[in-house]
């Protein structure tokens, strides 16, 4: 596709690694003759890392051979994450320092866990924007102290900690935004 087609959450390859674009901005030239500009803020799927890519209106740019499927996790071990499609029940290994930021809101039966598949290959996961986890270590809930914005760890299910309410006790379940780690409510 031409760069002056590509819109904002396209997958495209660029220096042979997946990237999705982020952010457009369009520099119109200031003389006669001038080409249009596109920049593209990008982040490369595999390592995490931020693109930047500068193109003419006019230049290539590769569309990715990617899908997102859905998927349930299997099993984990030290070093990976086994995952299985959830229609066609392929199975597929990631390694688990890559999605570790992902496992600390995922318990067993979660839904909703989007596996992103570049040439048949899975590079990564995506998770619900919350989660729903219990309390299994607080500091005691006291009457009254919902009454003052103070707040205290939270230690969950998985091991995440999280900040949160005086007022909550061990045993409650929270809802947690799974890409800030902010606590949203109970359950």
């Amino acid at each position: 596709m031409l760069a002056k087609e590509v819109k904002t959450g396209v997958m495209v390859v660029y220096n042979d690694a997946p990237c999705v674009i982020e952010n457009i901005s369009v520099q119109s030239p200031s003389a006669r003759g001038g080409a249009t500009l596109y920049k593209f803020r990008a982040r490369n799927v595999v390592t995490k890392n931020k693109v930047d890519i500068t193109l003419k209106g006019t230049e290539p740019l590769a569309e990715a051979d990617f899908s997102r499927r859905d998927v349930t996790i299997m099993y984990s071990d030290l070093e990976s994450v086994h995952l299985m499609d959830a229609e066609s029940f392929e199975q597929y290994t990631v390694d688990r320092e890559d999605v570790a930021n992902e496992m600390q809101w995922i318990t067993e039966g979660t839904t909703g866990i989007i596996a992103m598949i570049y040439n048949d290959e899975c590079v990564g996961i995506t998770i619900p924007a919350s989660a729903t986890l219990k309390i299994t270590e607080c500091e005691p809930g006291v009457k009254g102290n919902s009454a003052t914005g103070r707040t205290k760890s939270l230690t969950l299910e998985t091991g995440a900690v999280v900040h949160g309410p005086e007022y909550l006790s061990q045993g409650e379940s929270i809802k947690v935004d799974t890409r800030t780690g902010d606590f949203l409510g109970r359950a």
